[in-house]
């Protein structure tokens, strides 16, 4: 028999695509911290910042969006529930971020686990007979010890819950505070700075993000993106949608995006600061990263002081 011919290749190709094992160019949005994040910019309120996201994400029918809270901000400020009951009404769906946004890598397992569950009564709330059960980690540090890692992956699972992974992420929170500065000062050259850097920075690692899934998995996987209920996404996410699409993406659901083989990786380390799950998987593979440049945090830290 002779060697397969350019039709058969096609047609395995094909069934590849279709058992979601090639290139896959899907993405879900996930917004961390909610309700609320980072100094707001003059004039603008915490329900003004959740209106105007939810209009945007609506206006490109992004399906069943997640938000991950942290229920001590509702103690610290109880009319940012309204932030919430925004996203809910939507039909967004809201998850589990840990009560105080504690950080595992300087909690004991028990501390943090009570943590996450203290979180639950205002998921339950919120949620009624919605499935609450996906978890994001703090900082996305996972345990810096293989013990404390292995010890809250089986109190999730055991609680029901599903880790809530990061492909994407180019850290879009640091955006926000010069944002706010910038708009208090009226500076408009340092405003199309900021909205200039962020796209830049975007753009870079969505490169980036998806070179180290072609040195895992040597495919495009399904991604999830992390993003911030922050000032600055108003004037944003429109134009991150914007680049995605330009990218080759189409918006799913978290559900969806996970379904990919890939996340059922479990990086066999313990890592201090954790990552995403690439940035994770590379470590604990030992592996180059891909070279990208800085992101621009020490410009973003100064700008507009």
């Amino acid at each position: 028999m002779g060697k397969p011919g350019a039709g058969c290749a096609a047609v395995f190709l094909l069934l590849l695509t279709l058992h979601g094992l090639t290139v896959a160019q899907e993405v879900t949005l996930t917004f961390d911290d909610l309700p609320a994040h980072g100094p707001l910019p003059p004039g603008m309120t915490r329900v003004d910042v959740a209106k105007s996201i939810i209009r945007t994400l609506k206006s490109v029918k992004a399906p069943e969006v997640y938000g991950f809270i942290n229920a001590v901000k509702l103690e610290q400020v109880p009319a940012d529930r309204a932030v919430l009951e925004e996203w809910r009404a939507a039909g967004f769906m809201l998850g589990n971020h840990t009560y105080s946004h504690m950080s595992l890598t300087e909690n004991t397992p028990e501390a943090f686990e009570k943590d996450i569950a203290a979180n639950e009564p205002a998921l339950r709330s919120l949620m009624g007979n919605e499935d609450w059960h996906w978890f994001r980690y703090p900082f996305l540090w996972e345990g810096e010890t293989l013990e404390k890692r292995d010890a809250v992956r089986a109190w999730l699972k055991e609680h029901g819950y599903r880790v809530a992974q990061v492909t994407l992420d180019f850290e879009d929170y640091a955006w926000n505070a010069p944002y706010a500065r910038c708009v208090a000062k009226n500076d408009q050259q340092a405003i199309a700075w900021l909205k200039s850097s962020y796209l830049d920075t975007a753009r870079q690692y969505l490169e980036t993000d998806r070179k180290m899934s072609q040195i895992l998995f040597g495919r495009d996987i399904k991604h999830v993106m992390l993003l911030h209920l922050g000032g600055f996404q108003t004037v944003m996410l429109p134009q991150l949608i914007d680049l995605l699409k330009q990218k080759g993406f189409r918006l799913v659901t978290l559900e969806e995006a996970e379904s990919d083989p890939a996340y059922q990786t479990i990086p066999n380390a313990g890592l201090k600061y954790g990552g995403t799950l690439l940035e994770q998987m590379i470590e604990a593979k030992h592996l180059a990263y891909p070279p990208v440049a800085p992101k621009p945090m020490k410009e973003l830290d100064a700008v507009c002081r």
